[in-house]
């Protein structure tokens, strides 16, 4: 049996394991199924809500942890228990919808199973289709109304814009927000905030823990700028050649995409030592 090198490796969902068609390379499971049966432990981390990654975390054949809403979130898969469960105050959400409606964006709020949404649009229709979910639209009172009434227990809040704004409309959002909330952005087009507390990083701290793995040797792997407090708490952060140019000025570029079998070659080059038991 070959000899583990890092033995936890932490990948991102979107635009880092997963491919651009919305497909997992089949020789990208081989090599996670070599890996975790030469003892070592995979992981994934993502903004994406749980009920949206854990079927897919599952379509791997994964057991252990999986951490979603930037890592917000961390959820055994077998069992669905949530090991880590952080979440906005209700007030503090109020706040943050109450200044995305002010600057008129579409806008999310995720509970912990299900999610709202003040537009109904294409673009809500191509999200859906991505995640595999299906939001409940509100539009007889504003989002920040909602939460209030029902005092949600919100984990993340989320703004979909124009690619070509979205950089804008983070730095405006990160400059109200930033302050009281972590404010980041991923994919193409979407702004997302959660809690100060958590995000990618204390995850991946959390799962390295939680495996008796130290820190130093843990490898995570991502794409956008979400990704950054997980690629600077592991061992070796790692961005592929399609990430943001502002996470590749960050972390260490590796150079092969997701479409090119990026996690793959990874664990073939950092999983393993070269050497055999």
């Amino acid at each position: 049996m070959r000899k583990i090198n890092y033995p936890l490796i932490i990948s991102d969902f979107d635009g880092t394991l997963l491919r651009s068609d919305g497909t997992i390379a089949p020789e990208t499971k081989l090599a996670i199924d070599g890996y975790i049966a030469a003892g070592g432990k995979f992981g994934i981390c993502t903004g994406r809500m749980t009920g949206s990654i854990l079927p897919r975390a599952k379509e791997l054949g994964l057991k252990g942890l999986v951490a979603s809403y930037q890592g917000s979130v961390v959820s055994d898969i077998e069992s669905g228990a949530l090991l880590v469960d952080g979440f906005i105050p209700f007030d503090g959400a109020v706040k943050i919808c109450k200044v995305f409606e002010e600057m008129g964006l579409h806008t999310h709020v995720y509970t912990l199973d299900k999610f709202y949404v003040n537009m109904d649009d294409e673009a809500l229709s191509m999200y859906e289709r991505v995640c595999s979910v299906k939001g409940d639209v509100v539009l007889s009172e504003p989002l920040s109304a909602l939460v209030a009434r029902e005092k949600l227990k919100v984990r993340k809040v989320l703004a979909m814009v124009e690619p070509a704004d979205k950089k804008r409309i983070f730095s405006a959002v990160e400059k109200a927000l930033g302050e009281e909330f972590y404010v980041t952005y991923s994919a193409a087009s979407l702004v997302e905030i959660t809690s100060k507390t958590f995000n990618k990083g204390s995850a991946v701290r959390f799962m390295a823990d939680y495996y008796h793995v130290p820190v130093e040797r843990t490898v995570a792997v991502g794409d956008s700028l979400n990704d950054l407090p997980m690629l600077e708490a592991a061992g070796l952060g790692l961005a592929v050649r399609n990430a943001d140019e502002m996470l590749k000025d960050k972390a260490i570029s590796f150079e092969y995409s997701n479409d090119e079998n990026a996690i793959g070659r990874i664990i073939e080059r950092y999983g393993f030592t070269g050497e055999k038991e």
